[in-house]
């Protein structure tokens, strides 16, 4: 038959078509999600941790065999509500540096703790990383804000801050010296521990470095200054239900020094950050800072640890997120599979201060508990502190306290080492010395209750006249007269006098120490004992009336002693107090 030009056309494609027909049979079958791609879009997920969120998987095959049809383009995520918050705790952040530029140093922090506030308020999902990140940047913006200018100090040349004995240490590495390690295995399995003990050679490295002339010497000033709260800790640790060799975790942060500042921002004796210390009640206020009371901030991280220790169920994991954070670790263990602190060590996937930390800490918990084999035995430790405390009902000037008590205001504040602008607030618990209550009592009924936060006391020295008394308190005589209900026309010895005063706010500077102050106090040879006495609190009634003070059965103390020009003192005795509560 004879074919027709159009005839031959419509065959021609026909056996192109049965032809490709036959060759897509005999292919391989397509994925089913090459097929669904021809759907319409699924709606886009909302993002948890990020603004903008990544493009949507594209399989291999498709994207060789028709990339032209279909490009990819980054998707906008809706904002979360992590995001949001996010973003209003900026919000409040960036009000914060603004009034803190403009000079309103009470509006900058008040808008700084609503920033935290927020941050802090992130509830435990997959956002909550990025918001503890974001949290970690800000206190540390903060923290340099408050050291410049939000103020914590009274003066620069009275409250100062130490810096943490090992803070850039942990980072180092050390040598091991290969004759140490019979005899520390052989401690190890000799001592008697509720935290498991090793003996790895990260241990023998730290154990090597606290035997050198520097380390010792920070070794040796931290165990003599954990005399004066080895009882506070150790009661503190049993209470809260974990390993009494936890105490050693002090000495690793912080050489047990109530005011230690580390580079990071983390403060006090357990090196809290600001964020995290109030998730355990640790507060900073206008008057002072938790984390810097030695028996409120032992409380806290006994119950960090605990927690920590029931989230990862081991006490070396659990000192690896007291030192990093838990996000860090569970990452970590997430990551590799693996809940073993050696294991992610040797995998280098903690931070190198982490993977230091936990193996210090061990070692110094073997020196300690064999001071004899490294030349321990011999520490004349500092006696554990003892005070009475006293309940205020009104704001109190530190200076005041220390004119009623007669003892130098350095004594006072180390009694009291979080109350960082020489003022105790109404309502707080002040340590005084031991016995000293009743004499602190006695002397604040005849200051006004309006007063007790600017007001001072004097005994008149032999041979002191008004005038000179006026002149050393930058006060005019005529109110000293009128504060003492005109009965002073001359002051004699002995009389105690109260000094009216102005209230200034003090100048917000904080001197920071550049190494560890030398030690004056009272030493005792042997270990710490429980010497620990119950705490009297008592309640300072309010004053109404102001008359002259004769007291001539208290003490007599020098005038500079009650000016405050007494060189500083450590204090002799300390806390038998009640209880109160990381990184």
């Amino acid at each position: 038959m004879t074919q027709t030009p159009r005839v031959r056309a419509v065959l021609t494609s026909s056996c192109i078509l049965a032809a490709f027909a036959i060759l897509d049979g005999c292919g391989p079958v397509r994925n089913q999600q090459f097929r669904s791609s021809f759907l319409p879009p699924a709606p886009v997920a909302e993002s948890s941790t990020e603004y903008l969120s990544e493009p949507p998987p594209v399989t291999k095959e498709f994207a060789k065999e028709l990339p032209q049809l279909f490009p990819v383009e980054p998707a906008l995520a809706k904002n979360s509500a992590a995001d949001l918050r996010l973003r209003k705790a900026e919000d409040k952040f960036n009000e914060g540096k603004q009034a803190y530029q403009a000079g309103n140093i009470v509006e900058a922090r008040r808008l700084f703790n609503e920033a935290v506030d927020v941050l802090l308020s992130s509830p435990e999902s997959a956002d909550r990383g990025k918001a503890e990140r974001r949290l970690d940047q800000m206190v540390d913006a903060i923290y340099r804000y408050d050291m410049n200018g939000l103020g914590a100090a009274e003066d620069a040349d009275k409250v100062v801050f130490d810096k943490a004995p090992l803070d850039g240490i942990l980072e180092m590495t050390f040598p091991i010296d290969p004759g140490l390690k019979p005899k520390v295995s052989e401690e190890v399995h000799a001592t008697v521990s509720q935290l498991p003990l090793e003996e790895s050679d990260s241990v023998l490295s730290y154990i090597h470095f606290f035997s050198t002339e520097g380390g010792k010497k920070i070794l040796t000033a931290g165990l003599r200054r954990a005399g004066r709260y080895r009882p506070l800790i150790e009661r503190v640790l049993s209470e809260e239900g974990v390993p009494q060799e936890l105490i050693y975790l002090a000495q690793a942060e912080s050489g047990f020094l109530p005011r230690a500042v580390s580079y990071k921002s983390a403060a006090g004796m357990w090196q809290f950050l600001a964020w995290r210390g109030k998730e355990y009640g640790l507060q900073v206020t206008k008057y002072g800072d938790d984390r810097l009371d030695p028996e409120k901030a032992t409380r806290a991280a006994a119950r960090h640890l605990r927690d920590l220790y029931q989230q990862l169920g081991d006490w070396y994991l659990a000192m690896a997120a007291y030192n990093c954070g838990p996000g860090c670790v569970d990452r970590a263990v997430q990551r590799t599979g693996y809940a073993d602190f050696w294991t992610l060590r040797n995998l280098n996937v903690l931070p190198k201060e982490t993977a230091n930390y936990v193996p210090a800490i061990l070692a110094i918990t073997i020196m300690a508990k064999n001071p004899k084999d490294y030349g321990l035995e011999g520490i004349e430790v500092d006696r554990p502190i003892e005070y009475d405390t006293v309940k205020l009902d009104t704001t109190t000037n530190l200076a005041l306290v220390a004119d009623a008590v007669e003892r130098p205001i350095s004594e006072i504040r180390e009694l009291n080492p979080s109350l960082l602008r020489g003022i105790a607030p109404s309502g707080a618990e002040l340590r005084v010395p031991k016995g000293a209550t009743h004499a602190l009592m006695a002397a604040l009924e005849n200051v006004p209750a309006t007063k007790r936060d600017s007001w001072r006391m004097h005994r008149v020295e032999k041979g002191e006249s008004l005038a000179a008394i006026a002149k050393r308190y930058g006060t005019p005589a005529s109110a000293i007269v009128s504060a003492n209900n005109g009965a002073i026309a001359a002051p004699e010895a002995g009389d105690v006098l109260l000094i009216p005063a102005s209230y200034r706010e003090p100048v917000p500077k904080v001197r920071r120490a550049a190494a560890t102050p030398k030690r004056t106090a009272a030493r005792t040879t042997g270990t710490a004992a429980a010497r620990t006495t119950v705490a009297r609190t008592h309640t300072v009634a309010k004053a109404s009336t102001h008359s002259t003070v004769r007291n001539t059965a208290v003490r007599r103390v020098p005038a500079k002693v009650l000016n405050q020009r007494a060189p500083a003192r450590r204090m002799r005795t300390a806390h038998a107090g009640s209880a109160a509560g990381g990184q």
